[in-house]
């Protein structure tokens, strides 16, 4: 693989000693003002930034690292790593699946719509592009081109759980688009040999689309983790939303916000959606 030359590798070390500087960093400051900061690092960064210390223009080496920051929730951190791979080459649709959902996990949606658009155009079979193209696209209320990027990426998920995921996502954007029928016989229909995970966060919501679980039984049977929770009631409220019932829906939304759990999409589409929410009230 042959990489750009000149100075790169001084402008890669540069970005990284910034990245990788701090141990509890600011990540995400939610619309109520709340600020989220990383996890501190048990070791796996800084080993990881000792291999692309010792080789900065090592693709591999700077993939770690950005995933390594991701799993202690050093996403800005992240963001900085994927960037400076795609300084030595901009070719590599992983690149920009994973700083397009670091961009996601921060707030950043429109860089985010770019680097997965650019990542499909470089890879049309990377479930993970489609999937969060797919994220992206519901937080900006297109939820047709949302339920294209999710059914696409259902076509190709990597795990049974991918599966589940990108199904229940695919309801959740058809319903929002008004295509109410669409998104029920879509999920009344999985294959007989699906079985869904019912101690899984959106194979729980699957059972409520499917009217199998009431929305009480839905958040109170789940898992207790904040990212869980989150992901729960975001689902419930969301379902309320499809039937027009922003009543029932908006206190899902706050539920799903109260958890603080952060890194969650659920998360930031419930902060976003009791935005819209509150802003319509105001226009009647």
């Amino acid at each position: 693989m042959r990489f750009r030359t000149g100075t790169t590798g001084a402008i890669v070390a540069a970005m990284l000693i910034t990245a990788t500087a701090a141990a509890q960093s600011p990540q995400y400051t939610s619309l109520g003002g709340v600020k989220h900061v990383s996890q501190p690092d048990t070791g796996a960064v800084a080993r990881t930034q000792a291999a692309v210390n010792a080789d900065p223009k090592n693709i591999d080496n700077l993939f770690a690292l950005g995933m390594a920051q991701t799993a202690i929730r050093q996403l800005r951190e992240a963001i900085t790593t994927f960037t400076a791979a795609i300084a030595i080459d901009p070719r590599q649709a992983r690149l920009y699946r994973q700083r397009g959902h670091r961009y996601i996990s921060t707030g950043q949606f429109d860089k985010a719509m770019a680097d997965l658009t650019k990542g499909a155009s470089l890879d049309s079979m990377d479930y993970g592009i489609w999937y969060h193209l797919g994220v992206a696209n519901f937080e900006a209320g297109k939820f047709d081109a949302a339920a294209k990027a999710f059914a696409r990426g259902r076509t190709m998920p990597p795990s049974s759980n991918e599966y589940t995921g990108s199904t229940d996502w695919l309801w959740m954007s058809l319903a929002r688009a008004g295509r109410m029928k669409e998104a029920d016989a879509m999920v009344r229909s999985l294959p007989d040999t699906f079985k869904i995970p019912v101690n899984y966060a959106y194979g729980r919501r699957l059972m409520l689309y499917r009217g199998e679980l009431t929305p009480e039984a839905v958040v109170s049977g789940g898992d207790t983790t904040a990212v869980q929770q989150a992901t729960l009631n975001f689902g419930v409220g969301t379902w309320y939303m499809a039937k027009h019932d922003t009543a029932h829906a908006r206190p899902y939304f706050e539920h799903s916000v109260a958890t603080q759990g952060w890194p969650a999409f659920a998360y930031l589409l419930s902060e976003r959606t009791i935005e819209a929410i509150d802003a319509k009230t105001k226009k009647k």
